[in-house]
C-alpha cells in the first residue's frame, strides 16, 4: 500500500509541476507570487492525505471543508494538466520545426495569454462540472424483451445505482435526491453495483433511514466494490445490510417474476477467477432471466451466454473529461449497453454520484432503469 501511495503522490506532484510550468509566464518578475504559488501547490499535494488522516481520527468538522477545497482543486488541476500538456507538446513541435525554420523560433505558446486562456477555460469547466453537471442526475431508460418472464408477468422494472460513494462529501443531500428520484421511478427491484460507500463510514448511521424508505416489492440487492474494501469490508457489508440490501457474494437468488439475480464480490476481495463465475452462472436455470451484478465492467472469459444482462459500474466514464480515454484503456465497455456473444448484454453505469472531486465534466451521473418486458 505504501508503494501505491508513493506512486500516486509522485504522479500528482508531476501534474502540479506541469501546471506550474504552464502558469509560470504569469509569475515572471513576481517573486512573492511565485513563492506563494509554490507553497499553495505543496499544500494541495499533501491535502488529500491530510483529509484521510483527519477522517480516520473523526475530525469531520475540519476534514469536510478541506476535502471540498482540495478535491475541487484536484479536478481543476487534472484539467489544467491536460491542457498545459497539450501546450507543451505543441511548443516542442514548434521548437523542432524551428530547427529547420529559424523564423519560427521566436513564436512561443508559453506565454501569458495562453496561460490566462487555459485558466479561464478550466475555471469555467470546473464551475459547470461542480454546480451543473454533477447535480444533473439523469434517468437512463432501457427496454429489454425476453420470453423468460413468469406466466402472468408482463414487465419487471429494475433500477440500478452504482458508485454513490457515500462518505465525507456525499451525504444526506446526495442520498435524499437519489431516493426522491427512485420513488419517481417506482422500480420493482433495486440493485447497487458496488462502491455504495467510500472510506470511513462510521459516521453514516443517519443515512440508513433514507435507504429504508425505499422498499421495492421484489427487494434490494447489492454487491461489493473496491471502495467497500477501502472503507473496511465488514463494516461496509454491515452498513448495507442494515440499510435493507441483500448482499450477493458469489451467490444467486430467485425473485418473483421469473428473474434470477447473481452477484459476485469485487476482484479486490476474490481475485480474478472466472471459474467461480462460470460455476455460479451454470448452476442457474436457463428458463429464467438471469441478471449478473458485478462491479467492474468486465466479462469473465467463458461467461458470455450464461447470463442475460450484466450490470456494472466502477469506471465513471472517467468522470472528468478527458480522463475517459485513460479509463477506456482498461475498461473499453465503460459506458452504456454492449451486446455480447450468446445473446448476453453488459450495461456499464457512469455512476450515480462522484468520487474525489465533486464534479463531473461530460459524464453526468445516472440512475439506470431496465424494463424487462415479455416478448410479443
Amino acid at each position: 500500500m505504501s508503494i501505491f501511495f508513493t506512486v500516486v503522490i509522485s504522479i500528482y506532484t508531476l501534474m502540479h509541476a506541469v501546471v506550474f510550468w504552464g502558469i509560470h509566464p504569469l509569475l515572471r518578475g513576481h517573486s512573492l507570487w511565485r513563492i506563494a504559488t509554490l507553497v499553495w501547490l505543496a499544500l494541495m499535494i499533501a491535502a488529500p492525505l491530510g483529509v484521510r488522516m483527519m477522517e480516520r481520527q473523526g475530525i469531520d468538522w475540519l476534514a469536510r471543508p478541506l476535502a471540498f477545497v482540495s478535491f475541487i482543486w484536484m479536478g481543476l488541476v487534472f484539467m489544467a494538466f491536460c491542457a498545459f500538456a497539450v501546450v507543451a507538446v505543441a511548443q516542442l513541435g514548434i521548437w523542432l520545426i524551428g530547427l529547420a525554420t529559424p523564423g519560427l523560433r521566436a513564436f512561443s505558446l508559453h506565454a501569458p495569454a495562453v496561460s490566462l486562456g487555459v485558466i479561464g477555460v478550466v475555471l469555467l469547466a470546473g464551475w459547470y462540472g461542480t454546480f451543473i453537471e454533477a447535480r444533473n442526475l439523469r434517468v437512463e431508460r432501457h427496454v429489454i424483451e425476453t420470453d423468460k418472464l413468469a406466466p402472468g408477468r408482463d414487465r419487471v422494472r429494475i433500477a440500478q445505482i452504482s458508485d454513490v460513494h457515500l462518505g465525507l462529501l456525499n451525504r444526506e443531500g446526495t442520498l435524499a435526491y437519489i431516493v426522491w428520484k427512485l420513488r419517481e421511478i417506482e422500480p420493482d427491484l433495486l440493485v447497487a453495483t458496488g462502491d455504495l460507500v467510500d472510506a470511513e463510514i462510521s459516521h453514516m448511521e443517519e443515512l440508513t433511514r433514507l435507504w429504508l424508505a425505499i422498499d421495492p416489492p421484489l427487494g434490494k440487492f447489492a454487491v461489493t466494490g473496491n471502495h467497500e474494501v477501502y472503507a473496511g469490508l465488514k463494516q461496509s457489508i454491515d452498513y448495507m445490510r442494515g440499510s435493507g440490501f441483500t448482499m450477493l457474494r458469489g451467490e444467486a437468488r430467485r425473485v418473483n417474476g421469473g428473474l434470477t439475480l447473481a452477484g459476485v464480490d469485487d476482484e479486490r476481495i476474490r481475485g480474478k477467477n472466472p471459474a467461480d463465475e462460470i460455476a455460479l452462472l451454470k448452476a442457474q436455470p436457463k428458463d429464467r432471466f438471469t441478471v449478473l451484478l458485478k462491479h467492474r465492467p468486465e466479462v469473465a472469459e467463458g461467461t458470455a451466454g450464461l447470463f442475460d444482462l450484466q450490470l456494472s459500474g466502477h469506471a465513471h466514464l472517467g468522470q472528468i473529461f478527458p480522463f475517459r480515454y485513460i479509463t477506456a484503456l482498461h475498461y473499453p465497455m465503460q459506458d452504456g449497453m454492449h451486446a455480447l456473444k450468446g445473446g448476453s448484454r453488459l450495461y456499464a453505469s457512469r455512476g450515480t454520484a462522484t468520487w474525489g472531486p465533486p464534479m463531473r465534466v461530460l459524464s453526468p451521473p445516472e440512475i439506470s432503469v431496465f424494463d424487462i418486458i415479455r416478448k410479443p
